[in-house]
């Protein structure tokens, strides 16, 4: 049990910092991907903190995740707002023609 809970840990802390590394890049945008790695590796550290009862580190990445979900929810409310709109003007479009 140890084991997998250190490895969720270490595993946690590589995707956020990938997730980190990923914000810098200028060539493409990863902002929906850094949200999963984030939320995904703070659930991981979360779980590796509570095992250790390290609950100042536990409480901030119940924190980290909960602001993850919200950018995940956000955005796909916007993506959804965007393509319903989108379907729309197909829709006007085509009646036009």
């Amino acid at each position: 049990m140890k084991l997998w809970v250190d490895i969720s840990g270490w595993l946690g802390s590589f995707m956020v910092v990938l997730s980190y590394a990923l914000t810098l890049s200028k060539g493409r945008d990863f902002s929906a991907l850094c949200s999963y790695l984030n939320l995904t590796g703070a659930i991981l550290i979360a779980i590796n903190c509570l095992f250790y009862m390290v609950l100042p580190s536990f409480v901030t990445n119940v924190i980290w995740s909960s602001i993850a979900l919200v950018s995940i929810y956000r955005a796909n409310k916007h993506f959804f707002k965007r393509k319903k709109k989108a379907n729309r003007y197909k829709k006007v479009t085509k009646k036009l023609i």
